[in-house]
């Protein structure tokens, strides 16, 4: 069927959003049924231990009159050297100041601390900032790369928790700006391996947003032409925020994650990972955490941990991660996909020419892919091979389906499965606002999964999509079984970790759907 023009709706997460997170009700709407359920059963681990200690509120931009950074005046941005860090290991943070002044860099871990959403664990020293080179362009692919050196290294102590961290950088005249990464644990095994999606963050990321700059996987300055215009956003010119023009044929088909992310520096879309882990770590889950790029490389041992967890919007996806998901839940790790629209692009990723660790990444979408390996070319996954195997569906159960035109209920299908133990829900019971952002449906003549042994659909949510071919469309949340006793679900709206954190969404079904499936695919199960 004809894609969408998706882009155009997705918006740029500013610190206030994240941040909004930690204030959200942890209790039930009226009206919304039974309790939620309360904290994971089984032993303390090292989530519930760190969320006993106190959080920070100097975490949020704002606190401590400070102002964020912005991409026109590059008061403060900065970039990690890596998207994670092992325990016992350094990364570096490159940042620069405009005019040149002098800053810190202040870390955090994001968690739920008794509501205060972070935790302050070091600090540097008052640092001298300087104005770093202006960023590269490749003229070959569009591909912007900041030759920064590095400001300060993070010696990362061997007792920190694995989390979600920011690196907050503030001026000496107040100026902040931050920049997201995480902090692993390789040797332990947790329950649940937490993912965030990386690949995706940067895909998005349009850094700087000057009106001259800034590039991303879907659009750069300009209104350059392309005739073979991706139809997921029909080539059309849109403005930025600051009514400058951007445009798909000026996009980049190549990103380097030696950039900060544009604005204060959140990713666009981290609100969902952010709505996730705290509710996670308030129910004092056993969690550990890595990013995409740690699955495609190989850090990631799937064994060591009963669940993977994707938390949010994990759209770009290498061979190397496919193939590594696939063979885990062949030999039964369970997979929870808790947002929409995940693995729909096919990228490869190449060595930075540059010679830093992290790889560029490659996307190529609707033009000819110059340097197709043996994984094929970098579109999507549903087109890399002719006949359609290489569909989402065939891992997720369901794939991406379309942007509703405004929230609607999620209408509960087959209340009578173990998923929905303890909501009260029956046969067309609405939750609200549930299904939005983006969402997923079944396909009956796409791939299903393989070794299935049963694969039941727990939604059917009818929704009107945006763009041209607007017609109606069905959501369904997903859960599937295999031999070799694997379950995998996949929530297939962005709206649902609204549906456990976030004021306003939050709902005692969803939360207790969600805790029925965790306490079904931790441990001790």
């Amino acid at each position: 069927m004809p894609e969408i023009s998706r882009r155009s709706v997705l918006t740029v997460l500013g610190a206030g959003a994240v941040a909004a997170g930690a204030a959200a009700s942890v209790h039930a709407a009226a009206g919304a049924g039974p309790a939620p359920a309360g904290r994971a059963a089984g032993p303390d681990n090292p989530v519930r231990a760190e969320n006993r200690l106190p959080g920070s509120a100097d975490w949020r931009i704002g606190a401590g009159d400070t102002v964020g950074s912005d991409d026109l005046g590059r008061q403060i941005a900065g970039y990690a050297s890596a998207t994670s860090v092992n325990l016992g290991d350094s990364i570096d943070f490159h940042v620069s100041t405009e005019p040149a002044q002098r800053f810190t860099v202040a870390i955090y871990r994001l968690g739920y601390y008794g509501g205060a959403g972070a935790r302050q664990l070091t600090a540097s020293p008052t640092l001298s900032g300087v104005k770093q080179p202006e960023p590269v362009t490749d003229p070959a692919n569009g591909m912007i790369h900041c030759p920064w050196s590095a400001s300060w290294t993070l010696h990362v102590p061997g007792n920190w928790t694995s989390g979600a961290y920011l690196a907050a950088f503030t001026t000496e005249d107040g100026h902040r700006s931050v920049t997201p990464f995480v902090v692993r644990d390789d040797a332990r095994r947790s329950d649940f391996l937490v993912v965030l999606p990386f690949t995706t963050y940067q895909a998005y990321n349009q850094w700087p947003l000057d009106g001259t700059t800034g590039k991303s996987l879907y659009y750069g300055y300009g209104n350059k032409s392309n005739a073979g215009e991706d139809q997921t956003d029909g080539g059309d010119v849109r403005v930025d925020v600051h009514g400058k023009p951007v445009s798909y044929g000026a996009r980049a088909k190549t990103v380097s994650f030696a950039r900060p992310y544009s604005g204060v520096g959140l990713p666009q879309r981290i609100d969902l990972d952010y709505e996730f882990l705290q509710w996670a770590e308030r129910m004092g889950y056993d969690l550990s955490y890595a990013t995409s790029i740690d699955l495609h490389q190989g850090v990631v041992t799937a064994s060591q941990h009963s669940a993977l967890v994707f938390s949010g919007h994990d759209e770009y996806w290498s061979q190397d991660m496919r193939e590594t998901v696939s063979a885990a839940v062949d030999r039964g790790t369970h997979l929870a996909y808790i947002a929409a629209n995940n693995v729909y692009w096919h990228v490869r990723f190449e060595q930075d020419p540059y010679g830093r660790e992290t790889p560029i990444m490659a996307c190529w979408k609707s033009d000819p892919d110059p340097a197709a390996d043996k994984s094929g070319p970098t579109c999507l996954w549903r087109e890399v091979k002719t006949n359609g195997e290489t569909a989402e569906q065939s891992l997720l159960g369901v794939m991406y389906n379309g942007i509703p035109r405004e929230e609607v209920p999620l209408s509960v299908s087959n209340p009578q499965h173990w998923f929905w133990d303890g909501t009260g829900v029956h046969d067309g019971t609405t939750i609200p606002g549930i299904v939005g952002g983006e969402a997923d449906g079944y396909y009956p003549g796409s791939p299903a999964p393989r070794n299935l042994v049963s694969h039941t659909l727990l939604s059917a949510s009818h929704y009107m999509a945006l763009g041209g071919s607007n017609w109606p469309r069905v959501q369904h949340t997903s859960l599937y079984e295999t031999n070799s006793g694997a379950v995998v679900f996949a929530a297939a709206t962005f709206n649902w970790s609204f549906g456990l954190n976030r004021a306003g969404y939050v709902d005692a079904r969803i939360q207790r759907a969600t805790a029925n499936l965790f306490a079904r695919i931790s441990k001790r199960a």
